[in-house]
């Protein structure tokens, strides 16, 4: 078996990470004014050598990420050389590869040209032939670097997994294999009413019974020579030579799609090689136009011939009404499942592992037949454990009045040395301490409440002393009293919450003065008259300071001609002189 011998790894490659290819002017310029940027100006031996590193290492990377056709699988091989002339691919990444031993070649000889230069003058006129060798090497493969487009068209190509369940559909054009897709998987094809609208494979999947399947749709397939089929007659001939999967063939008992149905069974038999060894179903499509009982002899003898050639049940499907598109996908899977089963085990490898397996037989050799024997306790104990039924949550809702009302206790089920204390109260735990810890029941708390019915009796027994008059006018100055600290109280609240926190040197109602610093420190008996002399020595400094600072501003807008200017001078020597000076009396 081929395929079981191919390796694995390579089935799914992603072509869709390749690098884009610059043609070959864009490479020479984009390496050349990197060589300026990064490199110092003197250096040529330097400037030469980073060139020629970046030219190998672009060619480098077109190869190594182009796929070699001999290493993939035959599907993308046999597919790139529909789409593409591998010929021409592999030519190509053959004059890539040339270009970067050409590179490499010049390096080494001018390298050993470089040390010999014996000024810099000679080292220049080196590096530009230097340069001038690789940029004529890149020019002659510009040809060759329209594999961009190429891997434009490899990014597009479906991402087929090969080692999955799959299934083909095939068929003449326009017989229904993309309505039959869009049903049964979550994929979305275009539907037209004209031939070969489906120009290329198409990939969806779809699950059944736990399982995922992949459902490839192929462009039609005319019946004609093989030198005479296009493109994309020819991506289909691939995916039914190279894939190994179950192929539904479709056929058209209604004739509207514009073939025969002699045609249709004649592309069959041309395509029968290609069938061998694959799990076959032919469906015959669009019964609700024309039923399978309808056709004539000559038609019904040639599908009959075709369901004789696979093999297989013909299932029956009208694409409008989805009338056996079930029926058809069930067939398929389950007879694909049953081939990969039999190809597995027909498998040499599990042919060698069947060979160290042994089935004994449960029937015994003296051909008795012997009752099962079940121990009497083992009896009585099924039937006690019938008996006692245990009751549910269910059930014990039910009798106690039903959901809303019944609510279970998740304490029923603690497992306690003491089964009635399953129901206690819990204890409360404040600050990590448990209140029960700290009940004596040895204290007396009857002193504590003697004391306090007696103040409740003292502030019953208050009177108010003489006539009646008296005591409401108490009580009405005792409420209006209270009232307005209440209100007192309310107003200073709000007036704090309102008020701004102000500095103590800038309010007013925390006014300082001398006079007020003198009666403090006499009345704490000390002399006030050398602090006050020094308080009043800086207010008038500061006062003087800011006149003179005034004055200098001023004279700033007034200055007009060389006298002005000198004044200004003047004024702003005094005031520093005058600063200094009070900042020696400080």
């Amino acid at each position: 078996n081929w395929y079981s011998s191919f390796v694995s790894p390579t089935v799914l490659y992603n072509f869709k990470k390749i690098t884009v290819v610059p043609p070959g002017k864009d490479i020479i310029d984009i390496i050349l004014s990197r060589t300026q940027r990064q490199t110092p100006t003197v250096f040529y031996m330097h400037k030469f050598r980073y060139s020629q590193q970046n030219f190998y290492e672009k060619l480098s990377t077109i190869i190594d990420e182009f796929p070699r056709l001999d290493d993939i699988h035959p599907f993308y091989g046999d597919l790139f050389h529909v789409l593409y002339n591998k010929d021409h691919y592999k030519l190509a990444l053959a004059q890539i590869n040339t270009a970067r031993n050409i590179f490499a070649k010049v390096s080494k000889d001018f390298l050993r040209l470089f040390k010999c230069g014996k000024s810099l003058y000679r080292c220049k006129r080196l590096k530009e032939a230097a340069l001038g060798h690789m940029c004529i090497a890149v020019k002659k493969i510009s040809p060759s670097l329209a594999l961009e487009q190429t891997r434009q068209h490899m990014a597009r190509l479906p991402s087929i997994d090969l080692n999955t369940r799959t299934v083909l559909i095939c068929g003449y054009p326009n017989v229904g294999k993309s309505s039959f897709m869009n049903k049964v998987t979550r994929a979305d094809a275009d539907v037209q009413p004209y031939a070969f609208t489906t120009k290329s494979l198409f990939v969806g999947h779809t699950d059944y019974k736990y399982l995922c399947y992949q459902v490839i749709d192929t462009p039609g397939i005319l019946d004609r020579p093989f030198e005479d089929r296009n493109i994309i007659e020819m991506c289909s001939i691939t995916a039914l030579a190279q894939l190994r999967a179950a192929v539904l063939f479709f056929l058209d008992i209604s004739e509207s799609c514009g073939y025969s149905i002699t045609q249709q069974a004649a592309l069959f038999q041309s395509l029968k090689s290609l069938f061998m060894n694959k799990p076959l179903v032919i469906v015959c499509n669009k019964t609700d136009l024309q039923p399978l009982e309808g056709l004539s002899e000559d038609d019904l003898k040639l599908v009959m011939e075709m369901k004789a050639e696979a093999m297989k049940t013909i299932t029956q499907a009208a694409g409008p009404n989805e009338e056996g598109v079930l029926l058809a996908m069930s067939t398929l899977t389950d007879d694909g499942v049953m081939a990969r089963v039999d190809v597995k085990m027909k498998s040499k490898k599990m042919m060698d592992c069947l060979n160290r397996f042994h089935v004994a037989v449960s029937k015994p050799r003296d051909n008795k037949e012997r009752l099962v024997c079940i121990p009497p306790a083992v009896l009585e104990a099924s039937v006690n454990a019938a008996a006692k039924e245990k009751k549910l949550e269910k059930d014990l809702e039910n009798e106690n009045g039903g959901a809303g009302v019944y609510s279970a206790s998740p304490m029923k089920h603690y497992i306690l040395a003491n089964d009635e204390w399953k129901e206690d109260i819990l204890p409360e735990i404040l600050d990590g301490h448990n209140f029960a810890d700290f009940v004596d029941p040895d204290i007396k708390l009857e002193r504590e409440e003697g004391l306090r019915l007696e103040e409740q009796a003292a502030e019953d027994a208050f009177q108010i002393d003489g006539p009646q008059e008296q005591k409401e006018i108490l009580v009405q100055i005792w409420k209006k009293k209270n009232a307005l600290l209440v209100q007192q109280h309310r107003m200073k609240k709000r007036t704090a919450e309102r008020r701004p926190i102000v500095p103590r040197k800038f309010d007013k109602d925390r006014k300082f003065t001398t006079n007020i610093m003198g009666r403090q420190l006499s009345s704490m008996g000390l002399d006030p008259s050398a602090a006050m002399d020094r308080a009043r020595s800086q207010s008038r400094g500061r006062k003087r300071e800011r006149s003179v600072i005034r004055a200098a501003a001023d004279s700033d807008d007034m200055e007009i001609d060389g006298l002005q200017s000198n004044k200004k001078l003047r004024l702003m020597s005094r005031s520093r002189s005058i600063s200094s000076k009070t900042g020696v009396l400080q």
